[in-house]
């Protein structure tokens, strides 16, 4: 796929890879004006003659350097790390092996083939950084790692890439990290190469991206993760499980809230890959119903109105706009019931209370082993909205009502246990709308059932009415 490769080959600095004021490149930039003493190394027997030499003369002119002792480079800045111990050495050490790399991608073949000659891991002295206590190495650890193993042709063995991607995991979502751009310019990295990305895929990284993206951060971090999302949809089959994680909803509120031109443009991208990259039309399908459900189209004629620098957006838009409204055209009310509810989303839309919906559509809650009606029970189970709890209640009551196999079924799924516990909750739409359900469950005559039921909360409502004006 020429797309893929075009995206693995693109510079850095054209997708905006990290703000040149993060805190590690700031860091990077006073460690780069310091000097070390060398010579006192080599006195007091801590470094060799050999690699006093050696490190002198890269700190004169690297690239030159390099070009004729290119082995030996590499041998003393990994002796370097492995014998030095103080904090503020290291750190300079580690800036010089980014930048000699920066410079010139192809010096990391260097470090590969001097480690493969001699059988030494080339991983290992920097996965072992990251045990450091200081922020300044760990996070320069994590970034030559990310570029020996994107820039290479030699991939990362399956559990160091592991250990490394949980490591990046776990740095994401570590509280107040001043580092979090560092974190998110190294899984960007990673993320363009297939193999890496199922390796993260299995860490739970996809879910830890949502979470974080759900919360509050900067727009910065914002791009950085959403752009992570976008290099995922690149692989069809990633594209096609993406919403199972509530990707189009949380996208879908950042592109409402959000100002900045470079996160509408990723998150135009990511949708745009969602429909484009999947190999099965029905998921694209969904994928559009689940957008047009979000409001994005709502947001797309107003993106339409404004004018943007790059072209790119507006072909988005575009494409966006016309394959949505295809979609609403072409929608049934159960396509739009089913990716509501997979969409973890539930609100009184019209299709809940429709009782031709229920008649008709009921038995089709069975259809991929009962998917749609174990979503219901998942939702009642672990949702604190009161909306989403009332909805999924009488979505239940509605199903026992119209499949006469109903109530064995939802016992099997422990779904009846579930809205009996609910008779409990604090809220009293959640509360009546779970004797419903119940009712349901216990009575046969239900038109009679459900007109009583009415009736009786109607009063309430009135007789709570008196009471405020009393």
């Amino acid at each position: 796929m020429s797309d893929v490769k075009d995206l693995i080959n693109m510079p850095d600095e054209s997708i905006d890879m990290i703000a040149a004021t993060s805190v590690l490149q700031q860091q990077a930039a006073d460690i780069r004006t310091k000097t070390i003493n060398w010579a006192s190394y080599m006195q007091s027997q801590m470094i060799s003659q050999e690699d006093y030499q050696c490190i002198s003369a890269l700190d004169n002119s690297k690239a030159s350097y390099l070009q004729t002792n290119p082995a030996q480079a590499v041998k003393t800045l990994l002796n370097l790390l492995s014998h030095v111990s103080k904090d503020s050495t290291i750190q300079y050490i580690m800036v010089m092996i980014d930048d000699l790399l920066q410079e010139d991608r192809s010096r990391v073949d260097i470090f590969h083939e001097y480690c493969s000659k001699r059988k030494e891991c080339v991983w290992g002295p920097f996965l072992n950084l990251l045990n450091r206590q200081d922020g300044f190495i760990v996070n320069m650890s994590s970034r030559i790692l990310a570029k020996l193993a994107c820039w290479g042709h030699e991939l990362m063995p399956k559990s160091d890439l592991n250990f490394y991607l949980q490591f990046l995991k776990d740095q994401l979502t570590s509280q107040a990290n001043e580092y979090i751009q560092s974190v998110a310019r190294c899984l960007q990295m990673m993320l363009r190469i297939d193999e890496y990305r199922f390796a993260f895929v299995s860490v739970d990284g996809i879910s830890t991206l949502v979470r974080i993206l759900s919360s509050r951060v900067n727009f910065q971090v914002q791009y950085q993760l959403v752009f992570c999302l976008w290099v995922l949809t690149f692989n069809p089959l990633l594209a096609t499980k993406m919403n199972k994680f509530t990707v189009i909803p949380i996208l879908a509120d950042i592109l409402n809230d959000c100002a900045k031109e470079k996160v509408t443009r990723i998150i135009l991208g990511v949708f745009r890959n969602l429909i484009e990259k999947p190999t099965d039309a029905q998921v694209a399908k969904e994928h559009c119903i689940a957008m047009v459900q979000c409001k994005v189209l709502k947001q797309l004629s107003i993106l339409e109105q404004r004018r943007f620098d790059d072209e790119d957006i507006a072909a988005d838009v575009e494409f966006l706009t016309e394959k949505l409204q295809n979609s609403v055209q072409d929608l049934s009310s159960f396509d739009e019931y089913a990716t509501e509810l997979r969409s973890a989303r539930l609100e009184w839309s019209p299709v809940h209370k429709s009782a031709k919906f229920w008649r008709e559509n009921a038995q089709r809650l069975n259809e991929k082993n009962y998917e749609l009606l174990r979503i219901l029970v998942h939702l009642l189970e672990t949702s604190k909205d009161p909306i989403i709890l009332s909805v999924a209640c009488y979505d239940i009551g509605e199903y026992v009502r119209h499949y006469p196999r109903g109530k064995h079924v939802l016992e099997q799924l422990g779904g009846k246990q579930i809205v009996m516990q609910l008779l409990g909750h604090e809220d009293p739409n959640v509360r009546y709308e779970a004797l419903l359900a119940v009712q349901k469950l216990m009575v046969h005559n239900w038109e009679y059932l459900g007109k009583q039921l009415e009736k009786e909360n109607e009063n309430q409502k009135q007789g709570t009415a008196v009471s405020g004006k009393a």
